[in-house]
């Protein structure tokens, strides 16, 4: 499923004032005894890792953990799935999530090697 301007929306509620949203994307904890289900928001100024409702993978319900916006991401980690580690956590992404976990370290490390933004309303 795809991200969509309401899962942004509703993202961004839960972020500081004035924070401006750049990637969002769902995450699965790696080791839980269930399944405990995240959503990743890239903004200007943080990492925010938001927990999302227990029946709902893409309704954010607060805070989890925020990291300075210079976290890297990547680089992702192979198994089972593509992993990523925060803050000694790892998640799961979905295949489909990977390159914007790419475009978010480079937006933040080598801004010069990303392209303009096709949709930047969004």
């Amino acid at each position: 499923m795809p991200v969509t301007a309401a899962i942004r929306g509703r993202c961004r509620a839960l972020l500081s004032p004035g924070e401006s949203v750049h990637y969002v994307f769902p995450v699965t904890l790696v080791g839980s005894s269930g399944v405990a289900n995240y959503m990743i928001v890239v903004s200007d100024r943080s990492i925010t890792v938001l927990a999302t409702k227990v029946f709902s993978r893409y309704e954010p319900a607060a805070v989890w953990a925020t990291y300075p916006r210079r976290t890297r991401l990547g680089p992702l980690s192979s198994g089972a799935g593509p992993t990523i580690e925060l803050g000694g956590t790892v998640f799961e992404v979905d295949d489909e999530y990977v390159a914007v976990v790419g475009a978010a370290d480079a937006e933040a490390f080598s801004p010069g090697d990303l392209p303009r933004d096709p949709l930047p309303d969004l």
